[in-house]
Order: structure tokens, then C-alpha cells, then sequence
């Protein structure tokens, strides 16, 4: 018999913009956890969902693509409403208050200052295990593909996992989740399973919403 957690999952939807990055991975990650979810490719498409990934990509072409479908004010709307929203590498930096290099931000509701491809290029990728004491045990594997930096974080911003030098690498501020690195890319379902969480009970962080 399935838990009550375990069925409301199975009444969720949960959306994965889909213009352009490794959108397939995480509907992949979704379905073999039984989640309804859908490519979100128009911004009428947010309507029905209980949650929203935005997946990782070419930041710059994620920006252009998401204004030239007239996705960012539809994106803080359904932040503000507030419904989850997880932002893995691009997505972070669409989330990110601040980005360095950027004359302003995309979403901009994340209270963190952000640096692209701050870990270099494509061939200085690089993986790595962190222990994200809100995902229990065992190390969590983490892949970093031209990942983006945390600068710093505000007050209500929570850091959920740091790599070795204290470089947060995955953030939560109420019902906004972003990480460095990709877990679409590993067969580790963990961080799915947390922002599903997230979308059942998005009261279930102590930090503050936006």
C-alpha cells in the first residue's frame, strides 16, 4: 500500500521548461520516480502545474529564449504564487538575484550574487561526492558542467550543500531551490525526491519564502 506522500505524488504535476538545455534528463529523473510531468514550452503551460524545473544549459541563449517566449514575468508570477521552483546550473542563474556580468537579472527572487561558468569550460568539468546532510547518507554524487559560482547568499538563503573550500554549491530560500551542478545527470534521485517534497509541503523549510 502506498504512503499518503507517496500518493499525493502521484497527483502532482510538475513542469520542465523546455527550450532548451538537459530539459529530457530531468522528465527522465520524474518518470522513474512516477511523477506526472510535462515539457513546458509556452508560458500558458504553467498554469496547471504544481512545480517547475528549470533545467541546465547555455545561460546566455536560456535568457534570450526565455524573454523572447515572454516566459519571465509568467516565471515570477509562479514563484510569488508560490509555487517550487528548482534551477539546476542555468537555471540558477535565471533564479540568482544578482549575476555577475549580467546588466540585470532574469527572475532575480533568489537572494544570491552568481558567477557563470565560474569552474571554467566545458573540458574542466568535473565530479564530485557532497554531503548534504538534508539527503541523509550516503555522499551525494554531484556533476559540475560549466557550472556557475555562489558568491555570496542573503540572510534567508539556506545552504543545503558546500564543496570542500566553503563554495555553496546548492541553496534554498522557501520555496526556491537552485544547485550548481546537475542530479539529472546521475542515477542519485535524491534532490527529485526533495523538490518534490518541496512542491507537497513548501512550509517544510524554516527559511524564509520570497
Amino acid at each position: 500500500m502506498k504512503s499518503d506522500s507517496e500518493r499525493r505524488r502521484t497527483e502532482m504535476t510538475i513542469g520542465v521548461l523546455a527550450l532548451q538545455g538537459d530539459f529530457a534528463e530531468h522528465l527522465a529523473a520524474l518518470r522513474q520516480l512516477g511523477v506526472d510531468c510535462r515539457e513546458v514550452r509556452l508560458p500558458e503551460e504553467l498554469d496547471p502545474l504544481d512545480g517547475l524545473i528549470l533545467p541546465g544549459g547555455e545561460s546566455t541563449t536560456f535568457a534570450l529564449l526565455m524573454e523572447s517566449y515572454g516566459f519571465v514575468e509568467p516565471l515570477r508570477a509562479f514563484a510569488l504564487d508560490p509555487r517550487p521552483i528548482w534551477g539546476s546550473c542555468a537555471g540558477l542563474i535565471a533564479l540568482a538575484r544578482e549575476v555577475v556580468g549580467m546588466s540585470s537579472p532574469i527572475i532575480g527572487l533568489l537572494d544570491i550574487t552568481a558567477r557563470r561558468n565560474a569552474y571554467g569550460r566545458q573540458v574542466e568539468s568535473f565530479e564530485t561526492a557532497l554531503d548534504i546532510p538534508a539527503l541523509g547518507a550516503p555522499p551525494v554524487p554531484a556533476v559540475f558542467i560549466r557550472a556557475p559560482v555562489i558568491e555570496s547568499t542573503g540572510p534567508d538563503v539556506e545552504v543545503l550543500a558546500s564543496l570542500p573550500n566553503g563554495a555553496p554549491v546548492a541553496v534554498r530560500q522557501g520555496t526556491l531551490l537552485a544547485t550548481a551542478f546537475h542530479p539529472e545527470l546521475t542515477t542519485d534521485r535524491r534532490f527529485h525526491e526533495y523538490f518534490l517534497d518541496m512542491v507537497l509541503d513548501p512550509r517544510s523549510s524554516n527559511v524564509a519564502a520570497v
